[in-house]
């Protein structure tokens, strides 16, 4: 499967809240994703085909050395062709550089989710009891610390 990763711009902004509505049960408005669009913290990026198409996107906020990731979502029939851990590895490089560490929320029942977060150096620190509302769920915190090292 063919994609590319660019910077979101406004055209990607109707497909990603789409993509939102199909991926999560509070998904992100088109006005939230156009205010990333001018918040300077923000960073979002997008997968897609050679027609245009949104195969997947993903959002990060760094405040100074800190990075958190928002949001990782891949439309359905773009699942398990390494679209979300293309994704992910933007972010990760950059935080290798950047960042002393990215961290996340993933819902406790998103198997899928945490074995990619686990693949991309992440590491479970905590749970945050009843973060997620619909369903009602525990979200599990992920971490990846970077070092000097990291760089390399």
């Amino acid at each position: 499967m063919y994609y590319e990763i660019v910077p979101m711009d406004r055209s990607h902004i109707p497909q990603i809240a789409a993509l939102e509505r199909e991926c999560f049960p509070d998904p992100w408005s088109e006005t939230l994703l156009e205010d990333a669009l001018f918040d300077p913290q923000a960073s979002f990026i997008v997968a897609e085909d050679d027609e245009g198409m949104i195969l997947g996107y993903a959002g990060l906020h760094a405040v100074l050395d800190e990075g958190y990731i928002d949001n990782i979502a891949v439309a359905a029939d773009a699942r398990r062709h390494g679209v979300a851990s293309a994704l992910l590895d933007v972010f990760c490089r950059f935080g290798a550089v950047n960042l002393a560490f990215l961290s996340l929320e993933v819902r406790q029942s998103n198997a899928a989710a945490i074995a990619l977060y686990e693949k991309h150096g992440f590491q479970r620190v905590g749970l945050r009891p009843g973060y997620y509302q619909h369903p009602r769920e525990d979200a599990v915190i992920m971490t990846r610390e970077f070092s000097k090292e990291d760089e390399k």
